[in-house]
Parts: structure tokens; C-alpha cells; sequence
């Protein structure tokens, strides 16, 4: 995918078209694999995003905790 954006985009399509259960098994079985790549990607994305959060603090840009 070109971005985050668009494989999310991608992903709600086949997530659509899938519990519309109108898809024949063979079909239904391919959007499931490209729906898996799709989340790999986005995590991958949302981590590498997480890696380069900074917050900044006085001045200086501090790493981000996660307060959970």
C-alpha cells in the first residue's frame, strides 16, 4: 500500500465485503490473506510511528512513555 491511509481503507473494504457474505469461498479466502498482509503493514506502520513519538518538554524533545 501506498500509506497507512490507504491500506486502513483497503482493509475496512474487504472487512465490509466480507461480512456481507456474498463472497464465493475462494474469494472470501483471498481477501481474508490480503486482509492479514494489510494488518502486518499497518502495525508495522503504527510502530514504527510509536519508535518516533517524541513529546516535547521544556524545550527538549524527550521520548513518549505510554502511561499504561
Amino acid at each position: 500500500p501506498a500509506s497507512y491511509e490507504s491500506a486502513l481503507a483497503e482493509l475496512d473494504r474487504l472487512v465490509q465485503a466480507m461480512e456481507s457474505a456474498q463472497l464465493p469461498l475462494d474469494q472470501l479466502l483471498d481477501s481474508y490473506r490480503r486482509g492479514a498482509a494489510l494488518l502486518g503493514h499497518c502495525r508495522s506502520q503504527l510502530d514504527a510511528v510509536e519508535q518516533q513519538v517524541r513529546v516535547l518538554d521544556d524545550g527538549q524533545l524527550q521520548p513518549w512513555n505510554d502511561p499504561t
